[in-house]
This record gives structure tokens, C-alpha cells and sequence, in this order.
């Protein structure tokens, strides 16, 4: 079967439903919560505000249509390279000049949602990554992996899917090692359900935000406050998170999609 034939027979797949797209992107708005820094830092992403230029009336009589104010890297959104200082020297760090063929490919699902249950603070290392390829299959070059942790599930409570305290925030991702051994892997990048790629308590580690830190340097890419990775199997889906086209930009939010196969 040549790639024309293998592409009619997804388009097929699509409109009869054996394909189904899940929806893998939490709503945008000004409730979505959003990054706190550390007070040594001047500056937060400003909260998201839909501003009304008509709807029907006086300044529009026929159309509705808004501006909107926003951060880059708001609710679910994909991290370029350019966001991080590891990564600023790539040419196509930037969402405007990332390859287009890297906003489509496989996804591979690891699920930690019961141990994150368990503590909020639950790291993923190389060993649990490679326990889930003795089971699933083996990471492949080119492919995403994402942690499943259904932290989405808090989304609707800024104080509860922050969960922070004197102490910081307190959310699950990856060790050091763990990024290390998807980079060996040839992985495309990592994502996770929570606000940013890299657990609550990262700052402590070395190197601090490794997912950051380390994926950025290599060129690769993160997606963070994903959803609903509970609708998806642990290999077979194919993910879709493609940024604006932003130009120098450092990320975008995403309407981050995956097809699957109907069980």
C-alpha cells in the first residue's frame, strides 16, 4: 500500500468514526489557571481577557468578533525551544520557524495516575519509563511521550491544580534521568497535564527544570495542562499540537488533538 492509498484509507476511517479525535486541550479563558513565578521574579503571565468589539450592534451590525489578551505560554501550550536560555541559539527554536512536520506524530502515554494519587509530588524516572517499554513497546525516534497523571481533573480550581505552599507547588513530573533517557530515545518532546513540563519541585533538582532545561537544549519540545489522557491507549495515537505561528515566538496555547483508533 503506497502513502496516497494509506492516506484515503484514514480519510475513510475519520468519516466512518473508526478514527475518533479526542480533544486533548483544556478551555482558554480568564479562569484558566496560570503560572505563578517565585516573588523574585518581577512578572506573571497577566491573566486572559476577551475584549468585545461587536457582537450584533452600533460598532457591528453583522458580526461578532473579539481581542483578546494573552500569554504565550497560557493553559495548554507547547514550549519551543526559544523559551528557555538553553535554547535560544536554534535558528528553528521559534514557533514560526519549528519544521511543520514536528506538530504531527506518534504519542506515547505513561501512565502514573495512581501513583500520583498516592503523592502529588510523584516523580517519573528512566527505570519507570523503561518498566512501561517492557510492557508497551519501546519509545521511537520522532515520537512524543507525555505523563498521565489526570491532574486535568483539578483544572477548574486554580488553587487546587497549583497546589502550592510555603514550600512551592506540588505536582508530579519528570527526574532528571527520565529526560535524559527519552532524549536517548530520540523522543520529539515531552508533555504533561500539569501547568508546566516539569514537576512542582524541580527548582531543586540538577540540573533544575530538567524538562525545560534539558529538552530545550536538544532542540526538542514541551507541551504542558494537557487533557483527558485517560480517553487514550499507552501507544497507537497519533497527536496533533501545533503553535501559532507566532513569529520569534517562544510558544502558543494549542487546541491539542490525538487520533485514535475506536476500541
Amino acid at each position: 500500500m503506497n502513502a496516497a492509498q494509506t492516506l484515503g484509507n484514514l480519510a475513510s476511517l475519520l468519516v466512518s468514526g473508526a478514527v475518533q479525535v479526542v480533544d486533548l486541550s483544556g478551555p482558554l479563558g480568564p479562569d484558566t489557571p496560570l503560572l505563578k513565578l517565585p516573588p523574585d521574579f518581577a512578572k506573571d503571565t497577566p491573566k486572559i481577557e476577551v475584549h468585545k468589539i461587536s457582537e450584533y450592534d452600533k460598532d457591528g451590525p453583522f458580526w461578532a468578533w473579539n481581542w483578546l489578551k494573552i500569554g504565550e505560554h497560557s493553559g495548554t501550550h507547547f514550549d519551543a525551544p526559544h523559551h528557555w536560555i538553553t535554547g535560544r541559539d536554534f535558528a528553528d527554536g521559534f514557533t514560526d520557524t519549528i519544521p511543520v512536520q514536528n506538530f504531527v506524530a506518534p504519542l506515547n502515554v505513561i501512565d502514573c495516575s495512581a501513583e500520583v494519587a498516592a503523592d502529588p509530588d510523584f516523580l517519573l524516572d528512566a527505570a519507570g519509563v523503561k518498566a512501561w517499554e517492557a510492557k508497551h513497546g519501546a519509545i521511537g525516534a520522532g515520537e512524543w511521550v507525555v505523563m498521565r497523571s489526570d491532574w486535568d481533573k483539578r483544572v477548574h480550581d486554580e488553587a487546587l491544580y497549583l497546589n502550592a505552599d510555603a514550600n512551592g507547588p506540588h505536582s508530579p513530573g519528570p527526574t532528571v534521568d527520565c529526560i535524559e533517557y527519552i532524549l536517548s530515545r530520540g523522543a520529539l518532546g515531552w508533555g504533561t497535564q500539569c501547568i508546566g513540563t516539569d514537576a512542582g519541585q524541580a527548582g531543586g533538582m540538577q540540573p533544575p527544570y530538567p524538562a525545560h532545561n534539558l529538552l530545550h537544549k536538544a532542540n526538542r519540545y514541551g507541551l504542558a495542562s494537557l487533557a483527558n489522557l485517560d480517553k487514550l491507549p499507552p501507544k497507537g495515537a497519533i497527536l496533533i499540537a501545533a503553535p501559532l505561528k507566532l513569529v520569534r515566538g517562544t510558544g502558543s496555547p494549542i487546541r491539542a488533538m490525538a487520533l485514535v483508533p475506536r476500541s
